[in-house]
């Protein structure tokens, strides 16, 4: 989580208190979208297999809306006073996750390991909309409208792990790793 920052302002109707918070949770938001649209690409570069320029190609614009959503992110922070945090190692210290550590990957392999990680972000996009029901309407909306495209990326992703029946390869798996070796 963002550590707490002196705001220079804030935009009209938000208090401070407030303010601060919804910068917290934009800020955890952009660390979670420079990371997906870094972890995008490297997959982008390590896929191989029978399906590779079907990913390959299909990856792409999932890394240029994700990283247009950390632009989005970080100048919401700005317009509410704050200032958006975008280096590497700012990063990681705060992030709560493991970093993405598959490297060169069968195509459903990487897959099984991007429906976890989208598992993760679109789960914690859903709580900061739920707590800015009551913080922030305007931060909502742009929360609202990046998970419906997060949603659908992460339906993208699970549609080459879906058989006929519905059941996906990764059933139960909880970790990029368990779900690679599940693919």
């Amino acid at each position: 989580m963002a550590r707490n920052q002196t705001l220079h302002f804030t935009t009209p109707g938000l208090d401070e208190a407030t303010a601060q918070r919804v910068v917290e949770l934009l800020q955890s938001r952009l660390d979670a979208c420079t990371d997906l649209h870094l972890t995008l690409k490297h997959v982008h570069w390590n896929v191989v297999g029978p399906h590779f320029i079907a990913v390959h190609e299909m990856l792409d614009p999932q890394v240029d809306t994700v990283r247009g959503f950390a632009d989005d992110l970080a100048e919401r922070i700005a317009t509410l006073g704050g200032a958006p945090q975008g280096t590497a190692g700012g990063l990681v210290a705060r992030r709560a996750w493991d970093d993405y550590d598959i490297g060169r990957a069968t195509t459903q392999q990487h897959l099984a390991a991007l429906d976890v990680v989208y598992q993760g972000v679109i789960s914690t996009y859903r709580e900061g909309i739920k707590e800015l029901d009551e913080l922030d309407l305007v931060t909502q909306d742009m929360f609202i409208s990046q998970t419906e495209q997060l949603e659908l990326f992460h339906w993208f992703i699970r549609a080459h792990l879906e058989d006929t029946g519905g059941r996906l390869s990764t059933e139960g798996a909880t970790t990029e790793k368990d779900a690679a070796a599940e693919a």
